[in-house]
């Protein structure tokens, strides 16, 4: 008879996802993550196969935490306004208590950019395409602008939000909000 988890999944997940939001996935240890989760390496195994995929149940548990951002910026109708308000709504996630500075996907993106890992590669692959995707629909709202002007200022809008998730981690409130404005002042 299988033995019943004395611990919730989704709990201990949000543990790990907050690990792998601090220190990445690499230099994250299966002690380190036996210690923040409160589990052992056996149980780990059993309900996740391996550090791999926990760390992609902890990507699932982030995009689920950071979707009520996306969900704003898709329904609203103000354009360029909804992704500047997007890119503030960024950065004030990493304010909430117990949430780490910068974005566990650009960070992965990162890490990850030049190690042949398929799955991990796809997650964020697809999902620096649908925010691509999100920022052309929102610039197509100005009928002023053409094709080729929209593509280049969703790529520019791409790496900004690229190098605002890395700023969020070092800069002070006034550098980050000037960025913003910056970002936005010619668009």
């Amino acid at each position: 008879m299988a033995r019943k988890k004395e611990y919730n999944e989704d709990v201990v997940v949000e543990k790990a996802m907050r690990l792998f939001w601090r220190n990445g996935y690499e230099t994250t240890s299966m002690q380190m993550l036996e210690k923040e989760m409160g589990i052992n390496k056996f149980s780990i195994y059993s309900s996740f196969g391996s550090k791999h995929g926990l760390f992609l149940e902890s990507l699932k548990s982030y995009k689920n935490k950071v979707n009520f951002i996306f969900d704003q910026i898709r329904n609203s109708n103000n354009g360029i306004e909804d992704i500047k308000d997007f890119f503030y709504n960024s950065v004030r996630i990493c304010n909430v208590s117990g949430n780490q500075k910068g974005c566990l996907i650009t960070n992965t993106y990162n890490e990850f950019s030049e190690k042949e890992d398929k799955i991990i590669n796809e997650q964020m692959n697809s999902f620096m395409n649908n925010l691509k995707e999100l920022f052309i629909e929102k610039l197509k709202m100005d009928s002023k602008k053409d094709k080729e002007t929209i593509l280049k200022q969703a790529n520019y809008l791409l790496l900004a939000k690229h190098g605002l998730a890395a700023a969020s981690k070092v800069n002070n409130e006034k550098e980050i909000e000037d960025y913003i404005e910056m970002t936005f002042k010619n668009l």
